[in-house]
Protein backbone atom coordinates (compact mmCIF):
# COMPACT_ATOMS: atom_id res chain seq x y z
CA UNK A 1 0.00 0.00 0.00
CA UNK A 2 1.75 3.03 -1.20
CA UNK A 3 0.90 6.10 1.19
CA UNK A 4 1.73 10.40 0.25
CA UNK A 5 1.92 12.56 3.04
CA UNK A 6 2.38 15.89 2.14
CA UNK A 7 3.89 19.09 4.38
CA UNK A 8 5.10 22.56 4.28
CA UNK A 9 1.89 24.11 4.26
CA UNK A 10 1.02 27.47 5.60
CA UNK A 11 -0.08 31.16 5.37
CA UNK A 12 2.26 33.20 3.88
CA UNK A 13 1.82 36.73 2.55
CA UNK A 14 1.92 37.56 -0.94
CA UNK A 15 5.37 37.74 -2.18
CA UNK A 16 6.21 35.02 -0.14
CA UNK A 17 7.51 31.91 -0.51
CA UNK A 18 6.77 28.16 0.74
CA UNK A 19 8.17 24.85 -0.22
CA UNK A 20 5.84 21.83 0.13
CA UNK A 21 7.27 18.15 1.19
CA UNK A 22 5.52 14.76 0.16
CA UNK A 23 7.16 11.62 1.62
CA UNK A 24 5.87 8.78 -0.35
CA UNK A 25 5.84 5.05 1.44
CA UNK A 26 6.65 2.20 -0.91
CA UNK A 27 9.25 0.94 -3.41
CA UNK A 28 6.88 1.95 -6.26
CA UNK A 29 8.12 5.72 -6.19
CA UNK A 30 11.34 5.10 -8.70
CA UNK A 31 8.92 4.09 -11.55
CA UNK A 32 6.27 7.03 -10.90
CA UNK A 33 5.34 10.39 -12.03
CA UNK A 34 4.89 12.57 -9.49
CA UNK A 35 2.67 15.90 -9.51
CA UNK A 36 0.90 18.58 -7.37
CA UNK A 37 -2.38 19.86 -7.86
CA UNK A 38 -4.56 22.05 -6.16
CA UNK A 39 -7.94 23.00 -5.65
CA UNK A 40 -9.45 26.40 -4.51
CA UNK A 41 -12.82 26.67 -2.94
CA UNK A 42 -15.59 25.97 -5.43
CA UNK A 43 -13.24 25.16 -8.33
CA UNK A 44 -12.14 21.66 -9.69
CA UNK A 45 -8.66 20.15 -8.53
CA UNK A 46 -6.25 21.64 -11.24
CA UNK A 47 -2.42 20.61 -12.08
CA UNK A 48 0.41 22.37 -11.17
CA UNK A 49 3.26 20.84 -12.25
CA UNK A 50 4.62 17.16 -12.72
CA UNK A 51 8.31 15.68 -12.94
CA UNK A 52 8.58 12.13 -14.78
CA UNK A 53 10.89 9.45 -13.06
CA UNK A 54 13.82 10.78 -15.58
CA UNK A 55 13.09 14.36 -13.89
CA UNK A 56 11.35 16.02 -16.67
CA UNK A 57 9.04 18.68 -15.56
CA UNK A 58 5.53 20.05 -16.96
CA UNK A 59 4.09 23.20 -15.40
CA UNK A 60 0.60 25.18 -15.09
CA UNK A 61 1.05 28.61 -17.09
CA UNK A 62 0.25 30.18 -13.93
CA UNK A 63 2.84 29.16 -12.21
CA UNK A 64 5.63 28.75 -14.69
CA UNK A 65 8.76 30.92 -13.77
CA UNK A 66 7.40 31.09 -9.61
CA UNK A 67 7.19 27.38 -8.88
CA UNK A 68 9.87 24.56 -9.04
CA UNK A 69 9.26 20.57 -8.81
CA UNK A 70 11.87 18.95 -7.60
CA UNK A 71 12.11 14.64 -6.61
CA UNK A 72 14.74 12.85 -4.43
CA UNK A 73 14.30 9.32 -5.35
CA UNK A 74 16.99 8.37 -2.35
CA UNK A 75 14.27 9.95 -0.06
CA UNK A 76 11.01 8.95 -1.58
CA UNK A 77 9.97 12.71 -1.38
CA UNK A 78 9.06 14.99 -3.98
CA UNK A 79 9.11 19.10 -3.37
CA UNK A 80 7.39 22.42 -4.69
CA UNK A 81 9.23 25.34 -3.89
CA UNK A 82 7.14 28.15 -4.47
CA UNK A 83 7.86 31.59 -4.89
CA UNK A 84 6.60 35.01 -5.56
CA UNK A 85 3.19 33.67 -4.05
CA UNK A 86 -0.03 35.55 -5.08
CA UNK A 87 -3.51 35.29 -3.14
CA UNK A 88 -4.52 33.12 -6.19
CA UNK A 89 -2.02 30.54 -5.42
CA UNK A 90 -4.34 30.07 -1.89
CA UNK A 91 -5.92 26.28 -2.18
CA UNK A 92 -5.27 22.79 -0.46
CA UNK A 93 -2.07 21.69 -2.82
CA UNK A 94 -2.37 17.68 -3.46
CA UNK A 95 0.99 15.32 -4.17
CA UNK A 96 -0.33 12.44 -6.77
CA UNK A 97 1.79 9.60 -7.77
CA UNK A 98 0.96 7.56 -10.85
CA UNK A 99 2.40 4.82 -12.59
CA UNK A 100 1.09 5.03 -16.04
CA UNK A 101 -2.90 3.42 -16.13
CA UNK A 102 -2.08 0.57 -13.83
CA UNK A 103 -1.20 2.79 -10.73
CA UNK A 104 -2.81 6.32 -9.53
CA UNK A 105 -2.65 7.64 -5.30
CA UNK A 106 -3.14 11.15 -3.62
CA UNK A 107 -1.81 12.47 -0.47
CA UNK A 108 -4.90 14.14 1.86
CA UNK A 109 -3.40 17.62 1.08
CA UNK A 110 -2.41 20.71 2.57
CA UNK A 111 -3.58 23.89 2.88
CA UNK A 112 -2.00 27.05 1.54
CA UNK A 113 -3.01 30.42 1.91
CA UNK A 114 -1.53 33.66 0.74
CA UNK A 115 -2.84 36.89 2.20
CA UNK A 116 -2.73 39.99 0.24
Amino acid sequence: QVQLVESGGGLVQAGGSLRLSCAVSGSIFSMATMGWYRQAPGKQRALVATITRSGSTNYADSVKGRFIISRDNAKNAVYLQMNSLKPEDTAVYYCNLRVGDLYNSWGQGTQVTVSS
